[in-house]
């Protein structure tokens, strides 16, 4: 199955979450690619902080992008929003955001994810007129996230038991195995083709202001702008968002993807120390001082009893997890980038959209460093 299937108009593609940091990326490489006609859900088109930006992204897209509203948790929503569409990325889930509090985990989190995700497959069934959908995941439902290390690399055969991880982790992996659940059960005559995306820690430039606090980017945000005390020693493996958005149109296009996952992964980890030493090397000679100290483990054991974030990161100090992503690169043809090069954009990013200030010496990026970039993004679309 491709998108570049002649027809006598180009295919309607919905991406549910279309504010979200991964899914603007997605309506930006769709906008950009010209061939088919996109449209994105947001749960109010009267918060402009969320919409506008969306229409700003690819302002002479050949196709115009139109938004539409939709909640997870309102399933006559969904009827309207994948009414004749003919691929859908389901992008939109809960999300944590750093520092934030949740009281209910069951109504906030797990539920919102679970039956948000069933909602849009069941109006694609309505519809009647999807060929195949791809699902945003997380290798939160690979390994529980980066808790459970072991000797070999997890891969897509590899499924965490959610009843050992917390909220967050629990809703990705119990919203994916609904999925699968719910498509396999379908009648012949109404089903379509399933795709999951599972990519680890998603780092990268931000397209919205709104998307810079998420809890990926909110913590390479704290870390640049010396918002926390201390680093805490924990690796992570990493991604970049425009692979991540790459790698959700190649499942999309790609015909052997249809009922598979796909593990979207760097391949390199990074210590968060690794971290703020690629970003003072980049950006302290422009005037910034990101975090550097290393706190012991034994000062998070004791501030994690006040604050969730390290509450929630302290099972992991010391520990590595990795994933095996040769199948995203084999069938999808994915090669991502170096996550050094992620993290010196993600900073960029931050400063350009105006999430950090710009310091006096603030030089921005070379024509070198745009030139490489540039390059990259070509790489990954051949």
């Amino acid at each position: 199955m491709s998108l570049e299937e002649p027809t006598s108009s180009p295919p309607q593609v919905l991406v549910t979450g279309a504010s979200g940091y991964v899914a603007s990326h997605l309506v930006q490489h769709l906008l950009v690619g010209g061939k088919v006609k996109v449209r994105g859900t947001v749960r109010s088109l009267k918060n402009e902080s969320k919409s506008a930006p969306l229409m700003k992204l690819v302002p002479d897209a050949k196709y115009p992008l139109e938004l539409v509203e939709a909640d997870l948790l309102n399933e006559e929503s969904w009827i309207e929003a994948v009414k004749g569409c003919d691929y859908v990325y389901h992008v939109a889930s809960p999300i944590i955001r750093l520092g934030a509090t949740v009281s209910d985990e069951q109504n906030e989190i797990i539920k919102p994810a679970v039956d948000g995700t069933l909602n849009v497959l069941k109006a694609c069934v309505a519809a009647g007129t999807v060929k195949r959908v791809v699902i945003t995941s997380s290798v939160a439902a690979v390994s529980g996230g980066f808790i459970a290390p072991r000797d070999t690399p997890y891969t897509e055969e590899d499924w965490v038991d959610e009843s050992t991880v917390p909220a967050y982790e629990k809703s990705k992996a119990l919203a994916e195995k609904a999925a699968w659940d719910f498509v396999g059960k379908l009648d012949e005559d109404k089903k379509f083709e399933l795709a999951t995306i599972n990519p680890s820690f998603i780092i990268g430039p931000p397209l919205t202001l709104a998307t810079s606090d998420g809890f990926s980017l909110g913590s390479v945000k704290k870390v640049f702008t010396k918002k926390v005390p201390a680093i805490v020693h924990v690796s992570m493996a990493m991604v970049d968002v425009r692979d991540v958005a790459a790698a959700h149109i190649a499942a999309m296009e790609t015909p052997e993807a249809a009922g598979q996952r796909y593990c979207v992964d760097s391949g390199r980890n990074l210590w968060w120390k690794e971290v703020a030493d690629i970003m003072t090397e980049e950006f302290g000679p422009q005037g910034y001082k990101p975090a550097s100290f290393v706190m012991p483990k034994i000062g998070v054991g004791i501030l994690k009893f006040f604050d969730d974030t390290l509450k929630r990161v302290y099972p992991m100090i010391g520990k590595t997890v990795t994933f095996n992503s040769a199948k995203m690169r084999s069938q999808l043809g994915i090669e991502p980038r170096d996550p050094k090069i992620s993290i010196i954009d993600s900073c960029y990013g931050l400063i350009e959209i105006g999430a950090v200030e710009k310091t006096p010496l603030y030089k921005g990026r070379t024509d070198d460093e745009s030139k490489g970039d540039a390059k990259q993004e070509e790489k990954t679309k051949e």
